[in-house]
């Protein structure tokens, strides 16, 4: 008895003192974007980590992972799983509760794809950074309904109840949630009633730089969709006789070309070195649309240059009004218009330096010892 006894009590030390297994979740690895470059930061944070996703695609999960476990679900086996991803949101939430998490300590799902409807061991902490509820499930419910083919259209015209209520019901599982800004807090606590923290997303503020001269253009960056209201800068840049310079492409392409004049330039999908260029030269960067975070605005500002943007979203984390841009409250040319009016009249008080310090706030290393300075305080 005396030998059992001491044996349990060296294999429950061993288990006290060992480090704790994580568990990374991401709702699918089929790009990198905003998403996934949090998952990159939670890596070098738990480089131990194994990490877990619905859908990968195997030249991303290995740019993003290196050689590190990368686990996907049943989901990995349907043909062409990776091209149609957003399709498959009826078959989710059972791909997720289908992963074996079984032994890990801690749990850090990153939801905006479902991410947070794991099930974690009896024990394990589970802690969501959360872009954004589903969209496509709550507010962005009518456009995916659209947008989808007949069957699935039918199909989650019949579960659209069902899964609006496992996402809900799954929030319930996660010990705490991390919003990235103050406006997708409140949509978790909208959605969920839940309370979340806030941790800005990672930027690498540090690969943005300085121009010498700034040159006669307004810059919109970022995929052609019709929430980014790339619309109203081609119609306020246009009424004004302002040069626009858009980069990008995305299924509204065709119809914003169609829509803008002599004034706006379309330069496509551009290299990361151009992309640099065109922020650090525009005397502004423009953002009608109201996003949850919004990456492009702090990689604008860590190149110097200030930020025109509706007063909404995250918006309103990241720019201050007067000092790093101008927050304008009508979503519309109109609005934009006088923004940019209102910036050509006081452009000059607006220095590079400052609004590249201001930048700074929102770097790599600074998510990375504020998120696990969070975890810590919740294990």
């Amino acid at each position: 008895m005396a030998e059992t006894t001491d044996l349990l009590a060296r294999i429950g030390s061993d288990a006290a003192t060992r480090p704790p297994r994580v568990a990374i979740v991401h709702y699918w690895l089929v790009g990198i974007a905003g998403g996934e470059q949090v998952v990159r930061s939670l890596l070098n944070i738990y480089p131990q980590a194994d990490v877990f996703t619905l859908i990968a695609d195997p030249d991303v999960a290995r740019k993003l992972c290196g050689d590190r476990k990368v686990v996907t679900s049943y989901l990995q086996k349907i043909p062409g799983a990776t091209k149609m991803h957003r399709k498959l949101l009826p078959l989710m939430p059972g791909a997720l509760e289908n992963l074996d998490l079984s032994g890990y300590d801690l749990v850090i799902s990153s939801e905006s794809g479902p991410a947070k409807g794991v099930l974690v061991p009896l024990g394990a902490k589970h802690i969501c950074y959360c872009h954004t509820p589903m969209r496509y499930l709550w507010d962005q419910f009518p456009e995916y309904r659209r947008e989808s083919g007949a069957l699935v259209r039918w199909m989650m015209s019949a579960l659209i109840g069902r899964l609006r209520m496992w996402d809900f019901q799954s929030a319930a599982r996660v010990d705490a949630f991390v919003a990235n800004s103050h406006h997708v807090a409140r949509r978790i606590a909208q959605y969920y009633r839940r309370e979340a923290a806030v941790i800005a997303p990672p930027v690498d503020v540090d690969k943005f730089h300085l121009a010498d001269a700034v040159e006669d253009y307004y810059l919109i960056t970022g995929r052609h969709v019709g929430y980014k209201r790339i619309d109203l800068a081609i119609d306020a840049c246009e009424r004004l006789g302002r040069r626009l310079v858009i980069t990008g492409t995305g299924p509204d392409t065709d119809s914003l070309k169609r829509r803008s004049g002599r004034n706006t330039l379309f330069v496509g999908q551009c290299s990361f070195a151009e992309l640099k260029d065109y922020y650090a030269k525009a005397r502004a960067f423009l953002m009608p649309g109201e996003e949850d975070f919004g990456i492009a605005p702090v990689e604008a500002m860590a190149s110097g240059r200030p930020v025109l943007a509706f007063a909404r979203g995250g918006a309103l984390d990241t720019v201050i009004d007067g000092t790093s841009g101008i927050l304008f409250d009508e979503q519309s040319a109109d609005g934009l218009c006088d923004a940019i009016l209102r910036f050509e009249a006081g452009s000059a008080r607006f220095e590079p330096k400052a609004i590249r310090a201001h930048a700074s706030g929102f770097s790599r290393a600074r998510f990375e010892a504020d998120f696990k300075a969070f975890v810590d305080r919740q294990c």
